[in-house]
């Protein structure tokens, strides 16, 4: 598990220290992900629990529908992450899946979709760090140390 735990460590480092990360200008994951629920909302999203995207490759398909594929896409890939704005994320999981997550946050969809579009792009960026999205369990796997980890913060 040295590779996973290593990629968890990794994923905590960016979303604490934003300015040594891929996102874009002025965006404060770090803060967003240290929401109560957040943990527990990117791990449905991009592990497939009970969400309608099955997981991050789910996360990938329904992107490239809602004309967002480059952005995900760029998650994924080695180089900068594209920004999505709110209203993409809106797009991107639609009403429903948005007003669950807001309500498992305990904030309006608005301010949920603004956190969570800081802080998804590098969730997805450090579970694909080769830059193709790993099988299922590997995910499964990643997200488990992850939760694990910022349970402890």
């Amino acid at each position: 598990m040295g590779l996973l735990d290593q990629l968890a460590n990794e994923a905590l480092s960016a979303l604490a220290n934003p300015g040594s990360g891929q996102s874009g200008a002025g965006r404060d994951p770090a803060a967003a992900a240290a929401h109560p629920g957040m943990m527990d909302v990117l791990t449905g999203l991009l592990g497939g629990q009970g969400g309608q995207g099955g997981g991050l490759g789910g996360l990938v398909a329904m992107a490239q529908q809602a004309g967002l594929g480059n952005v995900v896409a760029s998650w994924i890939g080695t180089g900068q992450n594209l920004p999505i704005s709110a209203d993409q994320l809106q797009s991107l999981l639609g009403s429903d899946q948005v007003a669950a997550i807001a309500q498992k946050l305990s904030l309006s969809p608005d301010v949920a979709t603004q956190m969570l579009s800081q802080v998804l792009p590098h969730a997805v960026d450090h579970l694909t760090p080769d830059g193709q999205v790993p099988h299922n369990d590997l995910v499964e796997q990643g997200l488990a140390i992850f939760r694990s980890l910022s349970a402890g913060r």
